[in-house]
């Protein structure tokens, strides 16, 4: 692992950049006992889980119909519905990151988004907060590459496209595997719990903001 400071920092979207918020999207259109089971860590509807399918590249098209048989045409129109209005369950940046982003591009830094986000929603992020695109270098999407976190082969993807070394990169990830997945080809990576700490973090690995 280098010790020189760190040229790049690559960062997840929702829980590091964005605040994704399931429920912000289908409170007021559904009852509310139903918006507390669907967002549930446990999840008995399987939102999170088919959501997980179109981030690892599979269609709307086909996600729906498969839905539709496991959980019922109720159901999938409800999910239907969060879909087609998934721009409602981005309320905001997480606090500080746009600053955060700012900071490190005016230090030098490059900075760089790498995401499991369906390829037919992760316009909705852009749409939401256009800062973003000017802010981060270029993005990853894994509905796009077909190949999502923590398949290793998803960072070594972006770190050729972008140019990145991975021993000057650094990966911050709100999920542990997804960070553990980018220590495994030799990327600095902390799990996100704030942008006060990520600072700190960089501030350990020499960069100064």
């Amino acid at each position: 692992m280098s010790s020189e400071p760190p040229t790049d920092v690559v960062f997840d979207f929702c829980g590091v950049l964005i605040d994704w918020q399931c429920r912000a999207c289908l409170e007021g259109h559904f009852p509310q006992p139903l918006v507390e089971r669907i967002c549930a860590d446990d999840d008995p509807y399987g939102f999170y889980r088919y959501e997980d399918h179109m981030d690892a590249g599979q269609p709307f098209s086909r996600v729906i119909v498969e839905y539709r048989q496991e959980f019922g045409d109720e159901m999938a129109d409800v999910f239907r519905y969060y879909i087609g209005h998934y721009g409602d369950s981005l309320p905001s940046l997480i606090p500080g990151a746009q600053r955060l982003l700012e900071d490190l591009r005016r230090a030098g830094i490059g900075t760089w988004g790498l995401t499991n986000w369906s390829y037919e929603t992760i316009h909705t992020a852009f749409d939401r907060f256009p800062r973003l695109a000017d802010l981060l270098g270029g993005t990853i999407v894994s509905g796009q590459e077909g190949m999502h976190k923590p398949d290793p082969d998803i960072y070594r993807l972006a770190m050729s496209r972008f140019g990145l070394v991975a021993d000057r990169s650094v990966f911050f990830d709100d999920t542990e595997k997804n960070v553990q997945g980018a220590m495994a080809v030799g990327m600095r990576s902390f799990r996100f719990t704030g942008v006060a700490l990520a600072r700190v973090e960089l501030e350990s690995l020499g960069v100064r903001l």
